[in-house]
């Protein structure tokens, strides 16, 4: 029976608190627990005598009433990301490894939707995939849209988060090969058609990685995001575009000068758009969307820039209209 992620959410919540208090273990642990369990067709695994007999019985019955082999793949990803939250401000985990909203995930697709040619089979990759609630979304909303198939590749050095977005996929069945690794090295992928990433924002540690990066600073530590942006472009297909989030000011510091070089001799900056103000505390962490296409194959440079700004999606009448601008803009300066 098909269920909101609301209500799937009351049985999944009440398994993890069962498996941290029995195991002792962290919201995390337990999280990840729970679903691997559920990714073995409902068997829960006992080591050493725990979960208790009376613990397996309760959570084979939770297990039963979540009945998540008949549900849809957005309900399955809506509900993971439900108790992810739960668990994230339990276990009190840093920011950096906060996920990234739907609204941002939905207004990726859309662009994708309306920028890329979905009239084949394509490959996504995501070079901080993280719990992978980014790339699902996207991959969701795009399979609904293209009815094609897609492969995904995701990637990322910390295994707690892979391991998260490694139940998901599983979950979702959904057709995605993580890797566990540092972005910023040689990466074992073949050449994709699209690429999303939201960038972690800081500095980069080590340095003997980044000597033959043409975005590295040229004396002390380089910008992540600049990094990985220049990697995410050398794993894209001639013509072939990606969709970063990255700060609001990412032109306005002092490496932007050099950055803005690099852009224009691998890749054409076709869209600048700033995510909706109210999503953001203050103007500081506001957040926008870059689009960039690598050159080669057809691709050429839009006869305007696309920027702006998406109003409040409270705001339905405003951010309609937004929505026209960008659909003109794709037949007017983009593909005439």
């Amino acid at each position: 029976m098909h269920k909101t992620p609301e209500q799937l959410f009351e049985q999944f919540n009440q398994a993890i608190e069962l498996i941290h208090t029995d195991l002792a273990c962290s919201y995390l642990d337990a999280y990840l627990e729970n679903a691997e369990n559920l990714v073995d067709n409902n068997h829960v695994r006992v080591e050493d005598g725990l979960p208790k007999p009376e613990t397996v019985k309760k959570l084979q019955d939770l297990y039963e009433k979540l009945d998540i082999q008949h549900q849809d793949k957005e309900t399955i990803r809506r509900l993971l990301q439900l108790c992810l939250l739960k668990v994230m401000s339990k276990d009190a985990i840093q920011a950096n490894h906060q996920m990234t909203p739907d609204t941002i995930g939905m207004l990726i697709a859309y662009l994708i939707g309306q920028i890329v040619p979905l009239n084949k089979p394509y490959k996504i990759f995501d070079p901080v995939v993280g719990t992978g609630n980014l790339l699902t979304k996207v991959m969701n909303d795009l399979t609904k849209i293209s009815h094609q198939t897609v492969e995904a590749y995701g990637i990322d050095n910390d295994d707690s988060m892979l391991a998260a977005a490694s139940v998901s996929v599983d979950l979702q069945q959904l057709p995605v090969q993580l890797l566990h690794q540092d972005s910023i090295t040689n990466l074992d992928i073949p050449q994709s058609d699209l690429a999303v990433a939201d960038l972690p924002i800081g500095y980069y540690p080590l340095d003997d990685n980044v000597k033959n990066y043409q975005t590295k600073a040229e004396k002390g530590h380089s910008y992540v995001h600049h990094l990985l942006i220049e990697q995410t472009m050398n794993y894209i297909v001639p013509g072939g575009f990606a969709f970063f989030v990255v700060p609001s000011n990412l032109f306005e510091t002092k490496e932007s000068e050099s950055f803005v070089k690099w852009i224009q001799s691998v890749a054409y900056m076709q869209g600048f758009i700033n995510l909706p103000s109210d999503m953001f505390s203050n103007t500081a962490s506001q957040k926008s969307i870059l689009i960039l296409q690598n050159h080669g194959a057809n691709a050429k440079q839009a006869k305007q820039v696309l920027l702006g700004s998406f109003p409040s999606l409270k705001n339905e009448k405003e951010f309609r209209k937004f929505l026209a601008q960008i659909n003109l803009w794709v037949k007017t300066s983009l593909k005439s």
